[in-house]
């Protein structure tokens, strides 16, 4: 128990000290003071906030979600960079604004499911209900198992279906025509190699030349990188390299002939060694700006009134400005009236931005720059991510009579059940059992 001292200062001043015993059982001072009673109030302050963290002492269950969750939970848990900066971003939005206020005692099932169904009301997905549930429930796992808490109020719980949507996997024939649309070469051996070996997007742009036995043909998957937020990567940067893939395992795998090939002369046109990467993001240099043609506002009607009630014709500067209209002809026309004012030395031009990069390519900015025009031009029909391309190597494998366990193997799959969702999942696969029903169905008909 904690206690106030009396002291005397030189110039006769009396004053008060208040001492506590910490968790180690260490005496700290909490202040000194003027009076005795402010002296006594801290140090019982103290006592409560060790009193919070000492395993068994029911006044822990009293602090507050928001602290509990920041300043221990969140902090001491063992999570991959990506993880907890997606855990940060999803407690800050959905958990910290419901439940921060509460005691970790107060917070009941009654209170989970009042939460859901606010979510739910609010147009929040299932899936980012389901997200947060989860975490939620981590946290007073935790929190039950160091004995901050004797309820957990998750369990119990049920949270909207999510449903499970059918993956899309590209067929060859659709994969040539998106591949032609690509913008260069070195792009089209990415994503040739990425459909090749069915590697993830953070295990394929951290390969190296070191990764790759030419002759053996033996490709070898021992990294990965992240693209995380600069404040959740240990040194402020912005790629992440693990030394492990995501399985936590190497694996090993053959690669054919003709990308092996393709990849020797990649690695001999751009003299790599041996601990280069084998994809690195460049720099865009000279690049011209997009042609922007000035709409012709006779043909485009007026602005919805505006807080004077009056109306403007789309594609000008008044619409912009004064109606306050962000449809495409009005952003193009103030976007032609700026590019003409910098061209014209009256308005400093806006100092380009540079990617923040240490070489590895970054997925937004490939999803942006090359994947998603290229797309647009092939024309498939389908959405296609640049993660489709794994489907649909696990995909083709399976269609063309690969084994199974060697499926696994190269994918990285944790269970042969995970491998198993690939079977039949291309638009041929059903022909088979098509052609049996129909010869049954129609035999009537001989």
């Amino acid at each position: 128990m904690g206690y106030s001292r009396k002291r005397t200062s030189k110039d006769g001043q009396v004053r008060y000290t208040a001492y506590y015993w910490d968790m180690k059982g260490l005496e700290k001072s909490a202040g000194t003071f003027s009076n005795k009673k402010a002296a006594n109030k801290a140090w019982q302050e103290a006592e409560a906030k060790v009193a919070e963290g000492r395993l068994g002492d029911p006044r822990r269950g009293r602090q507050k979600f928001e602290r509990y969750v920041l300043e221990t939970w969140l902090p001491n848990h063992e999570i991959e960079a990506t993880t907890r900066q997606s855990y940060t971003y999803v407690i800050n939005r959905h958990l910290i604004p419901e439940f921060g206020e509460m005691r970790m005692i107060d917070i009941l099932p009654e209170h989970v499911r009042a939460w859901v169904a606010t979510m739910k009301s609010k147009g929040v997905s299932p899936a980012t209900i389901k997200y947060a549930k989860v975490l939620l429930s981590a946290i007073f796992t935790t929190a039950l198992n160091d004995q901050v808490t004797y309820v957990h109020p998750c369990r119990g719980v049920r949270t909207p279906t999510v449903p499970q949507k059918p993956r899309t996997i590209i067929t060859p024939e659709q994969f040539d025509t998106l591949y032609q649309e690509l913008p260069d070469v070195e792009s089209q051996l990415l994503v040739e190699m990425g459909i090749e070996t069915g590697l993830r997007w953070g295990e394929l742009t951290e390969l190296r030349v070191k990764d790759l036995a030419i002759r053996s043909r033996i490709l070898t998957v021992s990294r990965a990188v992240v693209e995380v937020n600069r404040k959740f990567h240990p040194e402020g940067g912005r790629f992440l390299v693990k030394e492990y893939p995501k399985d936590k395992e190497f694996r090993r795998f053959k690669l054919s002939a003709q990308i092996t090939a393709k990849v020797e002369n990649h690695i001999a046109t751009e003299n790599l060694r041996a601990n280069d990467l084998l994809f690195v993001w460049r720099q865009e240099s000279g690049a011209k700006p997009k042609l922007r043609l000035a709409p012709d506002p006779s043909k485009l009607g007026l602005t919805e009134p505006n807080a004077n009630g009056r109306r403007y014709h789309h594609g000008t500067l008044s619409a912009y400005t004064a109606g306050k209209c962000r449809c495409e002809h009005c952003r193009t026309a103030f976007a032609i009236y700026r590019a003409g004012r910098r061209s014209a030395g009256r308005d400093n031009p806006r100092t380009p931005r540079t990617r923040d990069t240490d070489g590895h390519i970054s997925a937004d900015w490939f999803r942006r720059q090359v994947w998603k025009p290229a797309l647009e031009k092939a024309d498939l029909g389908v959405n296609v991510r640049i993660h489709d391309l794994r489907h649909a190597h696990a995909s083709w494998l399976l269609a063309g009579g690969a084994d199974l366990q060697v499926v696994k193997e190269r994918l990285g799959h944790a269970s042969i059940a995970t491998t198993e969702k690939y079977l039949h999942t291309l638009d041929t696969a059903d022909e088979t059992a098509l052609d049996a029903f129909s010869k049954i169905r129609n035999r009537s008909a001989r």
